[in-house]
Order: structure tokens, then sequence, then C-alpha cells
């Protein structure tokens, strides 16, 4: 009977895989310049003047040599996107991110490939928080980043346009670079307190002055395929998206499970309220549901742990860190809580596939970490993500109703 039962318990774990985690290694690792240093900022030197030379340091992160990772996109199942676009030297993130995923969302219901303009959504998100700022008479943040509902209320309030009708793009430039832009109009509104000159048209004038000066001022309507369109008929009648079907869910259990809550991090400069909060298991559950179902999902989270390579383009947990049966709400929350997980970064999640008991998820990327390898090759802009950094890293999705509706009925009103 014994034997029987050993013999049973090793086919177990044999099979299945993600119950038996092997002890990863971990080594201190010098960082070098990649393509941030050796292609956005070699743009930016005649806009940043005085660059100082990047610093060496050494950081204890995993070490991946000789592992079997599944980095190669062609690996992957995938719904249909854009190419990844790099976000230059700005904060806008959250921006690339989302506008990836309604083109994506444009794609699946209406057939159209249509490049839609980021830039054009980031002015507008500018006037928005400097109105704010002004309200508020200097108590509300004014930077680059954002969430990914930034981008549905943009649209609503300002509609949006093509890429090719606005690039928001410095002439003689490959990459976005917002730093100057951004330092005048923070300055100047910080000027305003020591002024107590809180009028508002003036003040917003005065920051669509300075973006039109860098950016370029953005049309109030343009012509598509013959016919003259403003920005938000453009969104109505050819992109055919409806805002109100786009919902964002988060897992974090200082705030209610199933409610609608705050989720309560610097870049909801607004305090958005309208976040679907649910437990750990259900979030991962709607996520790999979601995209076997081809929706695909802009998501937001941590990049910067020990598991979170740049040369392999791979994340995930490893043994050193926390097992992977051990992540669950508390250790999610208690990360969160200690600032160890913050809000890093915003990315667009357009495959998956499954091997040895995990799942990975595709990821398309505008940051250049994911930028420091062939430039030709098809996984540049891409990151490989497994299940378990998603379950312990990722907080949020932003995702059509659709694919979430039983777990939007299980909600309070």
């Amino acid at each position: 009977m014994k034997k029987i039962l050993l013999l049973s318990l090793s086919i177990l774990l044999c099979f299945s895989g993600i119950s038996q985690q092997p002890k990863d290694k971990a080594s201190f690792q010098e960082s070098k310049p990649g393509y941030y240093q050796n292609s956005i900022m070699k743009d930016s030197q005649a806009i940043d003047e005085a660059q100082q030379p990047p610093k060496t340091e050494k950081r204890f992160r995993m070490d991946f040599t000789g592992l079997d990772v599944p980095n190669k996109v062609s690996m992957y199942k995938q719904e249909w996107h854009t190419p990844p676009l790099s976000q230059g030297k700005t904060g806008t993130c959250w921006c690339f991110s989302t506008t990836s995923f309604f083109e994506s969302e444009v794609y699946r219901m209406t057939g159209q490939k249509i490049k839609l303009s980021e830039m054009y959504t980031v002015y507008g998100e500018y006037i928005l928080k400097a109105k704010r700022y002004i309200r508020e008479r200097g108590n509300s943040t004014f930077a680059e980043g954002s969430e990914a509902n930034a981008v549905m209320r943009d649209y609503k309030e300002f509609g949006i346009v093509p890429e090719e009708v606005y690039t928001g793009m410095e002439t003689g430039r490959k990459f976005h670079n917002h730093a100057k832009m951004f330092e005048e109009m923070n300055s100047y509104l910080h000027s305003l307190k020591s002024t107590n000159s809180w009028n508002e048209t003036i003040a917003v004038e005065t920051i669509k002055s300075i973006m039109n000066n860098y950016m370029g001022e953005p049309p109030a309507s343009f012509n598509w395929q013959g016919n003259t369109v403003t920005p938000k008929e453009f969104l109505k009648n050819v992109l055919k998206l409806n805002m109100d079907d786009y919902v964002d869910i988060l897992s974090i259990m200082q705030q209610p499970f199933w409610q609608q809550v705050e989720y309560e991090v610097g870049d909801n400069w607004w305090h958005c309220k309208d976040y679907y909060n649910v437990p750990l298991e259900d979030f991962m559950n709607v996520i790999s549901q979601a995209i076997r179902n081809h929706y695909t999902m802009a998501i937001g989270g941590d990049v910067s742990e020990a598991g979170f390579d740049r040369s392999t383009q791979v994340a995930l947990i490893p043994s050193f860190d926390i097992p992977w049966t051990s992540i669950d709400d508390n250790a999610r929350q208690f990360r969160f809580s200690n600032a160890t997980t913050t809000d890093d970064h915003g990315i667009h999640l357009v495959g998956y596939m499954e091997k040895d008991g995990h799942l990975w998820y595709l990821i398309k990327d505008s940051g250049s970490g994911s930028r420091n390898n062939d430039e030709k090759a098809d996984e540049f802009g891409f990151y490989f993500f497994r299940d378990d950094y998603v379950k312990l890293k990722m907080m949020n999705f932003t995702v059509h109703k659709d694919a979430v509706k039983d777990l939007l009925k299980k909600f309070v009103k």
C-alpha cells in the first residue's frame, strides 16, 4: 500500500508541474547602457544639453542562465495589435498602452486597422490636470503619469484622431521628449501659488501655448476618407467605440471586495472611484478567460523586480522571493502596503501560451527596457510575463465589459 501511495504521489508531482518550484539562481548584475541611453537619449541630446553619464550600479537579480523560457513572439496565440511603439522620454506609458488597447478593440469589433494618436490624448490630459490644479488651488497632482481609464475620460471629453493627423512630435526628432515642456508647465502652475493668480481661462490658455510650442496644436476637425469630421465624430462614427462599454478591474485588500472603489495611487490624480475590486483568484481567472476569448487588456502594475529581466524580456517571481503556491491576497497586499509593489507602468496584454503548468502572457510595451535586444527581431518591444508575476505584481486592468459580464453581476449596485 505504501509503495502504491508513493508511486501515486510521484506521478502527481511529475504531472502537476506548477506544484514543484525549482530553486532559482541569483547574482549581482551590473546595469549596462541600453536602448534608452543609446537611442532615445542620443536623439534627445539637442533638447537636453547637459546630460549626465549613466551611473553604473550592480543589482541583485535573478540569473536566467540556462532556463528554458518562452521568449519568442511566435510561440504565443495573439490578438491583432499595432506594432510596438516607443514612448521616448515621456511618462506616458498609461496612454501608449491604452491607445494600443483601443486600436485592438477597433479591429476586434470593426475589422479596421487604424493607428491612433497618443499625443492628442496626452494634450487633453494636461488640460484636465491643469484645470483641476487651478480649481484645487495647487492641491492636485500635476505630473506626467496617469491611469488607463484616463484615456476613456479623455476620449469622452475630446474625442480622438488618427496618428497621421496629429503626431505631437517635435520637428526633427525620432522620439517624444517632454522634459522641458513639462518643466515649463509645472513651473508656471507653481508660480500661480505665489501670485495667487487663479484665473482658469488665462492659466489654461498659457498651458496650451506651451504645449503648442513643443507638440503643435491639435486639429479641431480633419479629413477622413473624403469627409470632414471632428475628433468626437471620428470616435463615434468611424471607430464605433463607446467608452461606457469599458471597465477597470482591481484586486486589493485595503478596499472592500465586490464594490467599486478608488485606486489609491498618485497617478489616479482625479481620485476615480470606478474600479471594480475583486479577490485575487477572480482577478486571475478573468484575465485568462478574457484573452482566451479574444479580448486584450490594458494592464498596469510593478516592473522593478528581481525576476523582471531586460535581457531575456521575461518576468516571473523567483523562488527566493516567494513560492508560487504562497502568492495570495495577503502577499499581494503586503507588498502594496509597504511600497515594494508600486504603480510603475502601463502595458498591453495581447496574447498567451501554456508551458509547464503555467500560463504565459505576451505583453506589448512602450518602455525602453523591452528594446535592449535586436531591433529587427519580432521580440523587439515585447515582454513575456509568467502568470505568477501577474498574480503578485499587476494591480489592475481595463477591458471590455462583455469579457467580464459574469463578474460584474456579483457587484452590489
